[in-house]
């Protein structure tokens, strides 16, 4: 069987260009990012994907892989699934950053160890957070929703057409406010509790001033806040869930060419 040159670029080039907008999700994207999982595992789940996805990814005619114009396109798929996984990755850092909050607020922020979802360190409180997140969103099934919007993103933002920078770019400065948004909502029900035990403790001190303030308040401050926690916490899947749905439509408002 004789193949021609020009089709075995544009095979080569079709799958090049599928694995760097696969590899950019990889790079990003949570669970998928994460430092524990090996990188032969990581590599075999972006080649897993991009076979599935090779055959219905439509290459341009003319653009061949090797060339200045394949090489930008090469560059600009990676930038593309680089964006995409790390909308949901500002979801996670969202819910992270409410729990340090939290954290600081009842005196846990001393508690920090290496969080194995991203690698940092952390306070406790935050890692249990951010371990539930990524629980819900493997519960949810928003990782097969983000594959989804990958498969998707080849038909709305096909290979060769040029990058939507201003979409791009302006769509992720515009969500990532959602970070402060998202973490104060997971935030702000514990840290009210606390606001008005540290008012009592603060009365407590003014009318005993001999009153070891240290060692009666930080330990009432510390029990109160893991029940504030344990009372407050019903209120968290839904707000990740909103934060998801959120980061979804932000990101097909994103892949738009044009916009």
């Amino acid at each position: 069987m004789q193949i021609e040159l020009t089709t075995l670029q544009t095979l080569v080039g079709t799958a090049m260009w599928t694995v760097a907008r696969v590899a950019g999700i990889a790079l990003t994207a949570p669970v998928f990012s994460t430092p524990t999982v090996p990188r032969q595992v990581r590599a075999a789940f972006v080649i897993m994907i991009s076979i599935i996805l090779i055959p219905s990814v439509q290459v341009p005619a003319g653009l061949t892989p090797f060339s200045a114009s394949g090489l930008v396109v090469l560059a600009s798929q990676v930038v593309i699934g680089a964006a995409m996984g790390f909308m949901l990755k500002l979801v996670v850092e969202a819910v992270a950053f409410g729990a340090q909050l939290i954290a600081f607020t009842m005196g846990l922020s001393f508690g920090s160890i290496v969080s194995p979802v991203d690698g940092t360190q952390s306070p406790i409180l935050s890692q249990f957070y951010v371990l539930f997140a990524v629980l819900l969103l493997l519960a949810t099934n928003v990782h097969l929703r983000l594959l989804a919007a990958l498969a998707e993103s080849f038909q709305q933002l096909p290979v060769g057409r040029g990058l939507p920078i201003a979409g791009l770019i302006g769509t992720l400065l515009t969500w990532s406010s959602n970070l402060f948004v998202g973490a104060m909502l997971v935030a702000l029900p514990a840290m009210t509790a606390l606001l008005v035990v540290n008012i009592g403790v603060g009365f407590t001190s003014r009318a005993a001033p001999a009153l070891n303030l240290f060692a009666v308040g930080f330990p009432a401050i510390l029990l109160l806040g893991i029940i504030a926690v344990w009372m407050t916490f019903g209120t968290v899947p839904g707000i990740i869930g909103r934060l998801f749905a959120s980061a979804f439509a932000a990101l097909s408002h994103m892949l738009v060419p044009g916009v």
